[in-house]
């Protein structure tokens, strides 16, 4: 019995590795295809932006979790229950403002890095910007506007990984006329 668990901790294993090192190619092949690393940036966004858009339907039918109420229950459904299916890991939810619209989200380890040092002439890539992206198409589906960023990143040389995520507005659905 204990053999089968082992075996199956190792698929996990290799799944994560094969995600991590299929997403460093990817990253390889858009700093061969854009000039400069803001270009890659933006085309990581854009693309966590569509993979969002299509995984909060996959994420609302397995999780079965209801429509939160507010922006701090978003972010502990963020951090316990996305990360936590999709990348393994559980994030913090820290640093909140004052006004309560804005949080960081504190990786102590970000899978998407393992096996990664950044090359000098690529100081202002944001490797894993896929991330911010893929927030915010997802949460844009459930009518949330949100601006998110990188605050910190290991690969810069910070102590732990910050995604800093602001709240600008809640977006009102336009149902077409006659479909209320």
């Amino acid at each position: 019995m204990s053999r089968q668990s082992n075996r199956s901790t190792d698929s996990k294993k290799m799944n994560s590795e094969l995600f991590t090192l299929t997403y460093g190619a990817l990253v390889t092949q858009l700093c061969k295809d854009y000039e400069n690393d803001e270009e890659v940036n933006k085309q990581l966004d854009k693309m966590g932006y569509n993979i969002g858009v299509r995984l909060i339907e996959d994420f609302l039918a397995r999780s079965s979790v209801g429509r939160c109420h507010d922006f701090r229950e978003t972010a502990d459904v963020i951090a316990k229950v996305a990360f936590k299916m999709y990348l393994g890991i559980t994030p913090s939810v820290t640093n909140w403002s004052p006004a309560g619209d804005e949080f960081s989200l504190i990786l102590e380890s970000n899978p998407l890095v393992d096996f990664v040092e950044l090359p000098d002439n690529h100081s202002t890539l944001i490797y894993s910007n896929l991330l911010c992206g893929v927030l915010r198409g997802a949460l844009e589906m459930v009518q949330m506007a949100v601006d998110v960023r990188f605050a910190q990143d290991t690969l810069r040389g910070d102590n732990v990984t910050e995604i800093r995520m602001k709240f600008i507005k809640r977006i009102e659905e336009n149902l077409p006329a006659g479909d209320e």
